[in-house]
């Protein structure tokens, strides 16, 4: 009976561990605040994981980072793909507000997660999200969250527009100010004043004295670069700069506030119709009758100019300027023949020479028909070649291999390091406890070693990304092939210009030309919405999108 017992007992199978991804982050502002740190958040997840008996097989942290949205988060990112890929079976945050503050981007990703069969868990909410249970409270929590995030927004809200009635300016940094924010309001709240910066106010005056001149935005933003003028951000003035400058009221003295709203949302539609403008408390740089003169001088010239349709020319943007690489736009010259008639002829031209002058670059224009027709036939001729797509792929996947090594070996040396640093803690925790090291001596150490630490793993995160996207999938002739054969009939069937130019945007990433005005390379990309849209038809999923991790990002050169 006895050996009977031992053999049931070798006969079970082994429970296999549960493989956990930690997830951890800090905006900017929180990485001050107590309880927040990185590096008490992880250590809180690790416990919990030894405890529940959790193998810990990756930690994803995103420092000074905002929770507002999830696409600009490469830790979360990163979490998402090995997701994506069933790396692990449990996800693991210390507060649920570190995924995401928006109750619908939490929703979303615990859903795609238990797609995956991935559960979802929150350190200090104390709940999960397999069970019904959970799952509620998981949803009630989410939308108390948002709730919280949208009565802190709307109290700050309400706040600037107080403060902007009251003539205090609520914007960030402007040309020919610098802000003081040691001022307070009447009711002792922090405000900020702008104080003037007169060597900016200098060229302040002078953008609105040419323009008052007789001189166009162009013809401006070419003298103000030619004499050494910089913006508020230390570059070269454009059109659209030196426009904006003449139209914000700041310059005579009003505080113009809430001019789009919901901009996080709408960003430059739901444009208000009653913005807030009042007296500042700043002095104006320039006087009424000058800006009086302006707006009169911009009435006068409002007429509209014939409108160049993009769709028309559908390479602006993707096509670049040999010498600065900016994107080259429309430009248009009329030629009179021997008969007196007049001819328009088309130009891709520098974007940054027709916005900023000939100090910043030169027009390098190449003639449209002749750069749009050599692109299609190039990407139609690599479509129902073969060999020459062979070729491609073989380049492609070889310069891959090739460039894997340097970077498992990058990745491993910063390993290593990390796991030197936390032995030198260890000891330098083993020595205090022996009374060896003092308590002050001890913290001075650990920060030093936590800030090498922490410059290491930020070194490490875009290595790892970029070894992750190399290994999960090969490019091959037949995803080439669809995608490139689907381009061309796509393209043909198309009934607009801007769906043709849409097309050529979504699949070239940029096109190159020489100093002799010729297309020199053509770099189709090939990414997870380029393949979805080249390849699966209206309405259905494609099982191919599976293997495709949504930073998958390949360049072939044509």
């Amino acid at each position: 009976m006895h050996l009977s017992n031992e053999y049931n007992k070798l006969a079970q199978p082994i429970e296999k561990k549960k493989k956990a991804a930690i997830y951890a982050r800090v905006s900017t502002v929180e990485q001050a605040e107590e309880g927040y740190s990185i590096d008490e958040q992880v250590r809180l997840l690790r416990e919990f994981c030894k405890k529940e008996g959790y193998e810990v097989c990756g930690e994803y942290v995103d420092r000074g980072i905002s929770g507002k949205n999830i696409s600009g988060r490469p830790a979360l990112q990163q979490l998402l793909s090995g997701a994506h890929n069933k790396e692990f079976d449990i996800v693991l945050v210390w507060k649920m507000n570190r995924f995401s503050r928006k109750s619908i981007d939490l929703l979303n990703i615990v859903e795609m997660l238990k797609t995956k069969n991935i559960g979802f868990r929150s350190y200090t909410e104390k709940y999960e999200t397999e069970s019904p249970s959970g799952k509620l409270q998981f949803q009630m929590m989410a939308a108390i969250s948002e709730f919280e995030r949208a009565n802190i927004s709307e109290n700050v809200k309400m706040g600037m527009l107080a403060r902007a009635r009251a003539g205090y300016w609520n914007g960030g940094r402007v040309l020919g100010y610098d802000i003081d924010s040691t001022e307070v309001d009447d009711r002792n709240r922090a405000a900020s004043k702008l104080i003037i910066n007169e060597e900016e106010a200098q060229t302040v005056r002078k953008i609105f004295d040419l323009y008052t001149g007789g001189f166009g935005y162009k013809s401006i933003a070419g003298q103000l670069n030619r004499a050494g003028h910089q913006t508020k951000r230390k570059k070269s003035f454009s059109i659209n700069s030196v426009k904006q400058i003449l139209q914000n009221p700041l310059y005579v003295g009003i505080i113009r506030f809430n001019v789009r709203r919901d901009w996080n949302e709408k960003r430059r539609n739901n444009i208000n119709p009653d913005p807030i403008m009042e007296k500042g408390k700043h002095v104006p740089l320039i006087s009424q009758d000058t800006w009086d003169q302006t707006l009169a001088i911009m009435k006068s010239r409002g007429g509209r100019p014939n409108r160049i349709h993009s769709g028309e020319h559908p390479l602006t943007g993707i096509i670049r300027c040999p010498v600065c690489n900016s994107g080259m736009v429309l430009g248009r010259t009329t030629n009179k023949t021997k008969d007196g008639t007049k001819r328009v002829l088309e130009y891709y031209v520098c974007g940054a020479w027709k916005n900023k002058g000939s100090t910043v670059c030169r027009s390098n224009g190449i003639r449209v028909n002749y750069a749009d027709e050599y692109v299609l036939t190039k990407i139609a001729n690599v479509a129902n070649n073969d060999i020459l797509i062979k070729s491609i792929v073989l380049k492609i996947n070889s310069e891959r291999e090739k460039n894997r090594t340097p970077l498992q070996n990058d990745y491993k040396m910063l390993e290593k390091a990390i796991d030197s640093i936390q032995l030198r803690k260890d000891k330098i925790l083993g020595l205090f406890e022996e009374g060896v090291v003092e308590k002050d001596d001890l913290i001075v150490r650990l920060a030093t070693l936590n800030e090498e630490k922490e410059g290491l793993e930020e070194r490490k995160a875009p290595i790892k990304s970029k070894m992750w996207q190399d290994d999960t999938i090969e490019v091959n002739f037949t995803l080439v092939k669809d995608v490139m054969n689907s381009f061309t009939k796509m393209f043909e069937e198309s009934l607009t210009r801007e769906q043709r130019k849409h097309l050529l945007h979504l699949l070239i990433n940029k096109i190159t030309i020489s100093e002799s005005r010729e297309i020199d390379s053509i770099k189709i990309q090939l990414n997870k919405e380029v393949v979805k849209h080249f390849t699966t038809p209206e309405g259905e999923r494609s099982s191919d999108d599976d293997d495709l991790s949504p930073s998958f990002t390949v360049f072939l050169e044509l």
